[in-house]
């Protein structure tokens, strides 16, 4: 009987369910939760209170954030489940890794350099693995997308075309909570676009050479607010009259999973969750371009729009033999019920590919359908991890910190280049290694 691995997570927002159910609802045979650690007791007792209704599992042992030492001591994990806020995910892997543990973290890896090198540092001294769970790469359509490349279709890749739109439920929820400031999540193009150069370097089978970017605060916060007129006496939502019928609105006693993981927690953390996304502070750019030049000489431009009426990605491969296009909508009508955001992740609503051979007719590829978080993602990416025998997997999908550090990298150089207006150089600010195409272990 193969030997169950031991995970404790640490982090118990919203993100963390997914292993949670992973662990105790679909991989019992072969994994065990032991632990939860988080900064509020809360949030950790409202995930007991599920483990024991829904699995018939725990309650687990509950550690503050200050007593992360004495749970690995007394829980004996083989492996920690990081789910923090991102400028805090580097304290954790490397404390883990110390204490004996390895690591599989939430993306992003961390938020800048020298946070990605105290990490590196730790895997160099212990010995121990990370793994960065990049789910977007295990949604049918986008591992498709790389089937055709590796099969030839466009030759050698030579530009990458990519515009990724969120829109105002799904956007502007980044701008309500601790993401709207770059301190503590790098801004978007560090936390969210960390999945989007992931796919890029991916499918072209590169790494970042040199990034130049723009980007600003064109439509969410207070002062670009009040230059279209509209001016807000309210910081929060919940409990707000005044905010009854603001489209932006989201209402935490509405939703029991909000209330419980957040509302209540409120006097352990101080954290609102639902902050007016025109209110004050707001750091994060909303509006961003990038350009980026690879190892292997390909040229990808970027952008990437926060507040768009649709949701979605366009993206397109041109190489030497022809040119792959790629659409797809995650969310074609703007649903929000009551005043309160709706989720407009999950499963695609439409997804189009097509091949464009240099010389002759063009094609439609068909795309093969998943069910689950992220277009079927996550459940293929779930099974990778926890599976004992994990079917081979020939696209080489699981992500290594050599792949963090590779995603977050154009994240960081992009953030530097607005910041001086000068173009980066990726070595420079870090080295990664050679370029291999031997999947993570």
């Amino acid at each position: 009987m193969t030997q169950k691995k031991r995970y404790a997570l640490v982090g118990t927002g919203s993100r963390a369910g997914m292993f949670v159910e992973a662990i105790t609802k679909t991989y019992p045979e072969f994994a065990e939760l032991v632990a939860f650690c988080d900064l509020s007791q809360t949030r950790m007792d409202f995930y007991n209170e599920q483990l024991v209704e829904q699995a018939g599992v725990g309650p687990l042992p509950t550690y503050l954030a200050a007593d992360f030492d004495k749970m690995i001591e007394e829980t004996k994990p083989d492996t920690v489940i990081v789910t923090t806020m991102d400028a805090t995910h580097h304290q954790y892997i490397v404390r883990a890794m110390e204490l004996g543990c390895d690591a599989i973290s939430e993306k992003p890896m961390t938020t800048d350099i020298d946070r990605m090198k105290a990490i590196y540092d730790a895997i160099d001294r212990t010995g121990k693995s990370l793994r960065v769970t990049f789910n977007y790469r295990y949604a049918p359509a986008y591992t498709r997308f790389r089937e055709l490349v590796m099969e030839g279709k466009v030759g050698r890749p030579l530009a990458v075309d990519f515009s990724w739109l969120l829109d105002t439920s799904h956007g502007a929820d980044y701008f309500r909570r601790w993401h709207r400031e770059k301190k503590n999540s790098g801004g978007l193009l560090v936390h969210k676009a960390t999945h989007h150069f992931d796919l890029v370097n991916w499918w072209i089978d590169s790494y970042p050479k040199q990034v130049m970017a723009m980007g600003d605060l064109l439509f969410y916060g207070k002062e670009n607010a009040e230059a279209r007129g509209e001016h807000y006496s309210y910081n929060r939502y919940t409990g707000v009259p005044e905010a009854k019928d603001d489209p932006f609105a989201l209402f935490l006693d509405d939703k029991q999973v909000y209330k419980r993981l957040y509302l209540d927690a409120e006097p352990e953390t101080g954290y609102l969750r639902d902050r007016n996304v025109f209110g004050e502070p707001v750091t994060a750019e909303d509006t961003m371009n990038v350009s980026v030049r690879y190892e292997n000489g390909v040229l990808l431009s970027y952008n990437l729009i926060a507040y768009s009426p649709w949701e979605g990605l366009r993206v397109a491969i041109t190489g030497t033999k022809g040119r792959i296009e790629l659409d797809v909508s995650e969310n074609i009508n703007h649903l929000q019920g009551d005043g309160a955001a709706k989720e407009s992740k999950g499963a695609f609503k439409s997804a189009r590919m097509r091949v464009y051979p240099m010389f002759g007719e063009s094609y439609p590829v068909e795309i093969p359908v998943g069910e689950g978080g992220h277009g079927g993602a996550d459940p293929v990416m779930l099974r990778q991890i926890f599976s004992p025998d994990p079917p081979y997997d020939k696209f080489h999908r699981a992500a290594s910190h050599i792949d963090g550090a590779a995603s977050i990298l154009v994240g960081i150089s992009a953030n530097r280049s607005m910041e001086t207006n000068c173009m980066v150089n990726v070595p420079d600010l870090f080295v990664l290694p050679k370029k291999t195409t031997e999947p993570a272990k």
